[in-house]
């Protein structure tokens, strides 16, 4: 079992401020404006952490609110005082930068914020005699500004249209302390060159997807450069000649997205030796993607036997047999090297089996969705034919993914599916209440961003494998809410509309009623009834149909505002319809008097029960053999409550108040005590109110046969609710009656003795 830890102080606190800044921290001004408290001052340490779980508040839980003010709570380094930030997506705008210009940041990481615009160029020299570390990674728009083309039109209107210009004169001039650069996915036509020549001393260097012919200038950071990052650069043997030079590096990357376009260069055995002649402290290589000729690898012959080893000497990669020590990482993901035996690196990232593809799905997570959305393709089908040897990793790194990139519709597509079979059955064990928590978490923002097919029929999947309610309880509302908009279309895939029907019966089943009235409050009532006419107009009575009646049974539940609702919206009409076009459906019918039956316990609604028609057919259903007993049951039980309101209440003609109980009585005289029971009651204060009475003799005895039958049938389960509801002493008192028929009172002495029986059975003789 996966152990839970639980968040630390520093978490919780983080947690509820952000989510209570104005009850915290902050006050309002004008009712707009977050203001900070002027007695609070918080170190760096807490001011980063409260940034950076905004950040991640505001990407992972759709239910948190942004602030427009929340980054000027931070623009006064006396009170608060940050140094690390790690800012993503399109949350941060130019004016959020702007107002942290103030503090002397070491690291900044701006990952994918695309409305970041030039004017954050300018403010990043705000920056420039603290910063170590900076990331633009994906910020395509900070190398443009607007420039306004005001004029006027025909109409002789003033118009203000703008136009984005790139801005060709930034440089990183002043930034003495920068060492950790990342200009990766950053648009193609700026000047690298020009904007990186007056850095003095570069440690690790990221271009990745920048097209460059010439990157000599690269050599004048020889002595220093230990990361090179060149993803998706197109090479030549004039880059490989420059790389070569940078003696310093330890880890280089000049992987590539196979996929990308059409590329000439290969590696040959020549450039690996090159690499490991003249870099020789390099710990890790990333060459993925990349044709090699077949020369790289050592012959059939000349392979070493025995096990898989990463022993250099015994190397399959004939070049890295020079090497002085394993290397700590080698990406070989989508080349043919990664399915040779012996591999001298400690960490491999490949397809050929589970442990390469979790380590390219670890590395390349961050900055390259379309490599990790084919990795977690392979691991899809490594948990969907094979067991995984590590569910737990194998399960994070896809949270992980599908957190960071909830945007990207492949990695949804393929994370949500390889979700569904790491969630299942056989490894819940291993799996702790928080990650599973974090899965749910997952997909539900997976439905909320896209509402296509695959994805949306992958995320309920996964949510059946888990334990419904209980699991989902600490999003209930947002998921049931997920699940209605699925179904509001009623063309929706048939498909996806099964499994949320299926997922919204279970979540109204065995919860507390203020649940359900909230559901009720959210359109359910009304939803399932749509889904219910649209099956009546195909004449199709499927697992939709009989979902939505089921959904209905268990959200009406001692529920009356639901009740009214389904009455309120043609519910009775539906009833009558589906038992005409559907006579036979024996589930469908068990489903609808169940519903019926609650409907039938709030006395406020019962008279618009009472109408020839109906009782008519209730009548008519008690007759029914129909799943048992289930029907006749349910159908009695709706008249049960219908007659203890008494002969003054019975409006009707046809059929007469005498007639219908006689039919009762018949009914109930044919059911088998020992039957089996496809009904759970969670209460048995409906059937309890129905004893202390004399108005309805045979209400009065249904409610005692139901006792009887379910206490004897299932005693570990009802004797305990019958004993705690105080049942007892009302069939004490039912036997006392006068106007109880005898067969009642002798049902309900049985009941008296199988719970006295029971109570000895339990009792605790222990010394």
């Amino acid at each position: 079992m996966a152990s839970d830890s639980p968040d630390s102080l520093m978490s919780i606190c983080t947690d509820f401020c952000l989510r209570n800044l104005k009850g915290t921290l902050c006050y309002l001004l004008d009712n707009e404006i977050l203001r900070l408290h002027p007695d609070i001052f918080l170190p760096s340490e807490i001011c980063d952490r409260l940034v950076n779980e905004y950040i991640e508040l505001v990407n992972a839980d759709s239910s948190f609110e942004p602030h427009d003010s929340f980054f000027t709570l931070f623009s006064e380094p006396q009170s608060t005082r940050l140094t690390r930030l790690h800012l993503r997506e399109d949350i941060v705008q130019d004016q959020d930068l702007e107002a942290i210009r103030k503090q002397d940041l070491v690291e900044l990481y701006l990952t994918n914020c695309e409305r970041l615009t030039a004017k954050s160029l300018q403010t990043l020299a705000n920056f420039r005699q603290t910063l170590v570390s900076l990331s633009l990674f994906g910020c395509s728009n900070i190398f443009y500004e607007e420039e306004s083309l005001g004029g006027y039109d025909e109409t002789d209107r003033l118009v203000n249209p703008t136009r984005q210009v790139l801005v060709r004169d930034f440089t990183f001039q002043g930034f003495q302390q920068l060492r950790f650069l990342n200009l990766g996915c950053i648009t193609k036509v700026v000047d690298v060159e020009q904007m990186l020549r007056p850095l003095v001393c570069m440690k690790a260097l990221n271009l990745s997807g920048i097209q460059l012919n010439d990157i000599g200038f690269l050599t004048q950071w020889k002595d220093s450069l230990v990361s090179l990052v060149l993803y998706n650069m197109d090479l030549s043997e004039e880059h490989i000649r420059v790389i070569v030079q940078l003696h310093k590096l330890r880890h280089l990357d000049i992987s590539r997205d196979r996929l990308s376009s059409y590329y000439k260069f290969k590696l040959t055995r020549k450039v690996l030796s090159q690499f490991v002649q003249h870099l020789e402290e390099l710990v890790s290589l990333d060459i993925s993607g990349h044709l090699t000729l077949e020369n790289c690898a050592v012959s059939k012959m000349d392979d070493e036997l025995g096990p898989p080893s990463n022993n250099p000497s015994k190397s399959s990669i004939s070049p890295f047999r020079a090497l002085k020590r394993p290397l700590q990482f080698l990406g070989l993901f989508e080349t043919s090297l990664c399915r040779l035996i012996h591999i001298p690196a400690f960490k491999v990232s490949g397809d050929k089996n589970e442990e390469q593809v979790l380590n390219a799905i670890e590395a390349y997570t961050e900055h390259r969705p379309e490599i990790t959305s084919r990795a977690i393709n392979l691991l899809f089908d490594i948990a969907r034919i094979e067991r995984c040897n590590q569910p737990l990793r194998a399960l994070q790194l896809v949270i992980a993914a599908l957190k960071c990139h909830k945007y990207d519709k492949t990695i949804q597509v393929t994370g949500s599916a390889a979700l569904f079979y790491l969630t299942n059955s056989d490894y819940r064990s291993e799996q702790s209440v928080r990650l599973r928590q974090q899965v749910i978490q997952v997909v539900l923002n997976g439905m909320e961003s896209y509402q296509e097919v695959t994805v949306q029929r992958n995320c309920c999947l996964t949510l059946c494998n888990f334990s419904i309610p209980e699991e989902l309880e600490f999003q209930y509302q947002r998921v049931n809410e997920l699940l209605l908009n699925i179904l509001i279309p009623t063309r929706q895939d048939e498909s996806i509309q099964r499994i949320a029907v299926h997922l919204c019966n279970a979540l109204v089943c065995q919860v507390d009623n203020d649940h359900k009235e909230a559901v009720g409050k959210m359109g359910f009532v009304m939803t399932m009834l749509k889904l219910i006419q649209k099956k009546l107009q195909d004449k199709m009575c499927d697992q939709v149909m009989e979902f939505s009646w089921s959904a209905l049974w268990n959200i009406t539940d001692e529920t009356p505002d639901n009740c009214e609702m389904f009455l309120n919206y043609n519910g009775m009409k539906l009833f009558l319809e589906c038992l005409k076009e559907f006579p036979e459906k024996q589930e469908l019918h068990r489903n609808m008097l169940g519903l019926l039956g609650n409907v039938a316990e709030v006395r406020e609604l019962r008279p618009q029960l009472m109408t020839s028609q109906f009782i008519t057919v209730f009548s008519n259903l008690l007759d029914s053999k129909a799943d048992g007993i289930e029907v006749s049951y349910n159908a009695c039980g709706v008249l049960s409550h219908i007659t203890f309101d008494g002969p003054q209440v019975w409006f009707i003609a046809e059929p007469t108040r005498q007639e219908v109980e006689d039919r009762m009585w018949s009914a109930i005289r044919s059911w088998d005590i020992s039957s089996r029971r496809n009904i759970n009651y969670r209460s048995f204060e409906p059937i309890l109110r129905l004893l202390p009475q004399s108005i309805s003799p045979v209400s009065q005895h249904w409610a005692t046969w139901a006792l009887y039958n379910l206490v004897s049938v299932y005693p570990d389960k009802y004797c305990p609710l019958l004993i705690k509801e105080g049942g007892l002493p009302l069939l004490t008192d039912l036997i006392n009656m006068p106007s109880a028929h005898e067969e009642t009172k002798d049902m309900a002495r049985k009941v008296l003795d199988l719970c006295s029986n029971y109570n000895e059975d339990t009792m605790d003789t222990s010394l």
